[in-house]
């Protein structure tokens, strides 16, 4: 390690900010080991080191990915790599380092000219039939992360083969500095990169006009839209437009592209502060519908009017939503499939047996959905309606093989006005189905744990539930326990995760996050009455909490 920090203390693009670190453990932390790198790429701080993004170890994972090329020929280098990047800092600087080292090795590669929603690379992946795609990104995480995303042939995120191949190749690498690469200057005048953006803008929005249901909504719905100074702006102002809408409103000072996010503590749609601005507006326009993407336009948050005040609506409602009412107006083929993930609520289960269609579990991770869709193209056992996940990930149409918030909010923003036309508001829909299918709520308790000891702690708590399970909480028998490590469970791959399943059709699920230090506990319930959920959920809550203080004296 001595040796590996002296050559990047020498290197003049980190020499002062290594310098700076006075703490030995911290200099340490830098070089403690290589960004993880797998199927849901590489994700983290920025900075100087091996454990950290920066020029270098961008330069590796893409040294990587064109060696894994060059085994596959000439075609493979012909047909290329798309490269699509968010508004995060260095993230335009690390695609064209990509596009660099792709080039040294002879790869065609095509580079948007500006910041580019993730969906969109999906789909550009898929149009060009490149042979992959990369998305520099790091999604909804604070501003002091960066990543780099590797999307297959299909559009979809790597297969773990795939991952294994690249980092196989990556290991290989004797030195960073070494690499061979084209400089910016270099590619342009390189018929080996090319940039995009009108053509594929276009296309795109092509594809999403043909999401549309229904023409008989009310296209004067106030609507506020807000891309969190992120790359969702253009595709979903104009997919908005030619939709019809004409009374939309933009959050002007969350419009400006910043990977500062000067008006958010935190990018995230998720959070109830990224709607601030966004509700400030709506109050001021009379908006019934708030909507949020975040930096890489793959999440979307939505908050609708209701009794006066603005109610953010949770990921597992919205899809429930989303699918109620695609179910309700279109013509669903006979064979029809709807995709969750099994830490995604049963709400939408509960909708989609409503109209007899069938609902595939798969592992957290949109990947995995992606591969159903992929897997029933070749065997047509199902037709893919709607895939979601909790975490605000949803997809309509898969012309797209990754969530897409541009997607969700064009359809969202039409059921809204459908409903609405008939004298109805999103809550008073959800309020419906929940009187009919029950009431239904979630929770998720998130830890974080930052550095070695962190993943040590994450990994005590998963130790906690496997080696003492729980038979009870809160009163409630655990009538199953599914260990997706360690039992085959419905037919999906291992991964570290534990289930338990309650005798009155409540849920825990305990899972490492993949791409944050986080250690996530959720929970789903199923109540009579709206009070009830509350009250079971709350109960579920604490009696979690507990077992997680119990974790301390465990190690």
């Amino acid at each position: 390690m001595k040796q590996l920090i002296k050559e990047w203390m020498q290197h003049p693009e980190y020499q002062k900010e290594l310098e700076t670190l006075d703490d030995e453990s911290k200099l340490k932390e830098r070089f403690v080991s290589n960004l993880p790198f797998g199927t849901g790429g590489m994700r983290g701080l920025l900075g100087a080191g091996t454990n950290r993004i920066n020029t270098h170890t961008i330069r590796l994972v893409a040294e990587g990915l064109a060696r894994q090329i060059e085994t596959q020929g000439e075609i493979a280098k012909m047909r290329g790599v798309v490269i699509a990047y968010d508004t995060r800092h260095y993230s335009q600087h690390f695609a064209y380092e990509t596009a660099g080292v792709l080039a040294a090795h002879g790869i065609q590669s095509y580079v948007f000219k500006e910041s580019c929603p993730t969906p969109e690379l999906s789909f550009a992946v898929r149009y060009l039939a490149a042979y992959a795609g990369v998305v520099i990104t790091a999604s909804h995480n604070p501003k002091q992360y960066n990543g780099f995303k590797v999307y297959g042939e299909d559009g979809a995120q790597l297969t773990p083969q795939f991952a294994d191949e690249i980092v196989a190749h990556m290991n290989k690498v004797n030195s960073v500095f070494e690499i061979p690469n084209l400089s910016r200057s270099q590619l342009q005048t390189s018929e080996l990169c090319v940039e995009l953006l009108e053509k594929l803008d276009d296309a795109y929005l092509q594809a999403l006009m043909r999401l549309k249901l229904k023409d008989d909504v009310n296209h004067e719905l106030a609507i506020v839209y807000t891309p969190l100074h992120g790359s969702g702006l253009v595709p979903t102002m104009r997919g908005l437009q030619s939709y019809g809408f004409s009374n939309v409103h933009l959050v002007k000072e969350q419009a400006t592209p910043d990977g500062e996010f000067p008006t958010v503590t935190y990018p995230n749609p998720e959070e109830a502060d990224a709607f601030h601005l966004a509700m400030t507006l709506g109050k001021k326009v009379g908006a019934q519908l708030l909507l949020a993407t975040d930096p890489d336009a793959d999440r979307l948050g939505v908050a609708v009017l209701d009794n006066g005040a603005y109610k953010l609506l949770t990921g597992n409602q919205l899809g429930a939503l989303l699918l109620h009412y695609m179910l309700s107006v279109k013509q669903v083929p006979h064979n029809a499939a709807m995709i969750k993930t099994i830490v995604t609520s049963e709400f939408g289960t509960a909708v989609a047996e409503k109209f007899g269609v069938t609902t595939i579990n798969t592992l957290t991770g949109f990947k995995y959905i992606a591969e159903k869709i992929a897997e029933w193209e070749q065997t047509k056992a199902y037709t893919f309606l709607f895939g979601y996940e909790e975490s605000y990930g949803y997809l309509a149409a898969d012309f797209v093989r990754d969530k897409d918030a541009v997607q969700i909010a064009l359809l969202t923003a039409e059921m809204a006005a459908y409903y609405d036309l008939r004298g109805q508001t999103l809550t008073d829909v959800l309020k419906s189905l929940y009187e009919e299918l029950g009431y239904y709520k979630e929770a998720l308790i998130s830890l974080t744990f930052d550095g070695m000891e962190g993943q040590q702690k994450i990994a005590d708590i998963m130790t906690k539930f496997r080696k003492k399970t729980p038979i009870e909480f809160a009163g409630i028998p655990v009538v199953k326990t599914e260990d997706y490590l360690t039992q085959s469970v419905n037919g999906l791959p291992k991964a570290d995760v534990v289930k338990f399943l309650l005798a009155d059709e409540s849920w825990i699920c305990v899972r490492p996050s993949g791409t944050e230090p986080k250690c996530k506990v959720y929970i789903g319930v199923k109540k009579e009455s709206e009070a009830q959920s509350e009250q079971a959920i709350e109960q579920l809550k604490q009696a979690v909490k507990k077992l997680l203080e119990e974790v301390e004296a465990f190690h």
